[in-house]
């Protein structure tokens, strides 16, 4: 295991637009976000492993959370044609994903962590069909449960490292974080 100090550095190598390391005594959770997921509004609610209620209970995640001490906070920022520019969103999802993969990827492959939590933007993109509920996780090591199923205020998470939330018109941004032990490093 290395020291921590380079990780901001090694995500915007790989891609971030920002990264900073945050305390988890400064994370803020909210209900709000896991209701939101109880309404479905991604669609994607009881449809996947990484997803409400399958990920389980939101006072559960959010002492999985209080676990770690600090986290590596990954945002990628995307401008659009316009703020309707629906197929650039999905792009940009799509490179974020990739981004925050190769991170990961780097983390796990050279032991930069142990333990860590991989919290990422939105619903679980690894299998293109989620094999829930009829089999268990066929890839549970690569599964991402995201930021905001776990009660986290995104808003507030990246404001906590310095990291703007609003990018400006015509742009959208996504967050990731990988939540770690420091003590011991």
């Amino acid at each position: 295991m290395q020291s921590t100090t380079n990780l901001p550095s090694l995500a915007l190598q790989l891609g971030a637009t920002r990264a900073a390391i945050v305390e988890v005594s400064e994370i803020q959770f909210s209900d709000t976000f896991r209701q939101l997921c109880e309404l479905n509004s991604c669609g994607k609610y009881n449809a996947s492993w990484m997803c409400p209620p399958a990920i389980g209970p939101c006072d559960e995640l959010r002492n999985k959370v209080l676990e770690f001490d600090q986290g590596l906070v990954v945002q990628t920022v995307y401008y659009l044609e316009d703020s309707f520019d629906f197929e650039g969103m999905m792009t940009a999802a799509a490179i974020h994903e990739k981004v925050f993969r190769d991170i990961l990827n780097r983390v796990r492959d050279e032991h930069l962590l142990d333990p860590f939590l991989a919290l990422n933007a939105g619903v679980c993109k690894f299998c293109e069909n989620c094999s829930y509920p009829d089999r268990e996780c066929l890839y549970p090591d690569e599964a991402l449960s995201s930021v905001e199923a776990h009660g986290i205020d995104v808003t507030a998470l990246v404001t906590a490292c310095g990291i703007p939330y609003n990018n400006g018109p015509a742009s959208v941004s996504y967050v990731g974080m990988i939540l770690f032990k420091s003590t011991g490093l």
